[in-house]
């Protein structure tokens, strides 16, 4: 419908769309979401925690996202703030996919085959990664970064008095409110997501380097001593975990695993079972 409005209409959507952003409101229909649960893949679905909410929301509310998002982004790329650390994240943005990641880790272990170089990986698992996204760290970030004016009004505004109804069927629940979190669905949850997470690499010691894909978090550590790879790897972990504590995220132990690879001829990783519990997560 919005695709087809004529031109005289979309000059007053863009009209409405300057008065939001130029006057700091944010109409209450856009704080309203309903929220739609769809089961896990494979997983049991008479278990409520095996379903991932998918929040709907007001469409002209998703156009204007899509615009700030882009001038959010814009931003990011261009390096006109400060994010105290380099933005390492691969998860939507252009011209980055999970192929950079992967292509970094394997980089990393051919390299270390010649120096003949023990090298273990850790993946790790964020719980409810945004359903638990601190609202007022993100502000925060964005505020230690330099970012100042209409734009983080309007997340500010975006993010608060959201309030949301869930539906299966044709039945609704009673409103609730969101206290913490970011809209699922929504393309600017993405970037304020990444953008609250980014830091997370700047705790990691000089010896061990770090990768993301939005939420997923990769570590690793080289050298001869296997003794000296636990340490190091002991010591990201606790930074990690305290970090994440005081931002409000929780790791999954139980999804969390570690890799070590070692050069077997044309196998290039072997995985084995060095639970990740060993390191004390």
């Amino acid at each position: 419908m919005l695709k087809h409005l004529s031109k005289t209409l979309l000059c007053n959507l863009l009209k409405f769309y300057n008065r939001v952003w130029s006057e700091q409101t944010f109409p209450s229909a856009w704080h309203k979401a309903i929220i739609i649960p769809v089961p896990k893949p494979g997983k049991d679905s008479s278990n409520p925690s095996n379903y991932r909410p998918i929040a709907l929301t007001n469409c002209l509310c998703k156009l204007f996202e899509k615009m700030v998002n882009a001038r959010l982004v814009h931003i990011i790329e261009k390096k006109e703030f400060n994010l105290r650390s380099e933005f390492n994240q691969s998860g939507f943005r252009r011209g980055r996919s999970t192929l950079d990641n992967i292509i970094s880790l394997e980089t990393t272990i051919r390299n270390a085959f010649p120096h003949k170089n023990h090298l273990v990986s850790i993946f790790f698992d964020i719980e409810k990664a945004y359903d638990r996204t601190w609202k007022y760290g993100i502000l925060r970030d964005l505020f230690d970064c330099g970012l100042r004016g209409n734009l983080p009004i309007f997340i500010k505004n975006f993010l608060s008095s959201r309030q949301y109804q869930v539906r299966l069927g044709n039945n609704l629940s009673n409103t609730f409110s969101q206290e913490e979190g970011v809209p699922q669905g929504s393309v600017l949850s993405v970037t304020l997501f990444s953008i609250k997470i980014n830091n997370i690499l700047k705790v990691l010691p000089p010896s061990v380097s770090g990768t993301l894909y939005v939420d997923d978090l990769q570590i690793s550590c080289q050298g001869k001593d296997m003794r000296f790879i636990e340490r190091q790897l002991q010591v990201a972990v606790r930074r990690i975990i305290s970090w994440s504590s005081d931002n409000g995220f929780t790791f999954s132990s139980d999804k969390t695993v570690c890799i070590f690879a070692v050069d077997v001829g044309p196998i290039l990783i072997q995985k084995f079972q060095w639970r990740v519990n060993r390191l004390k997560l």
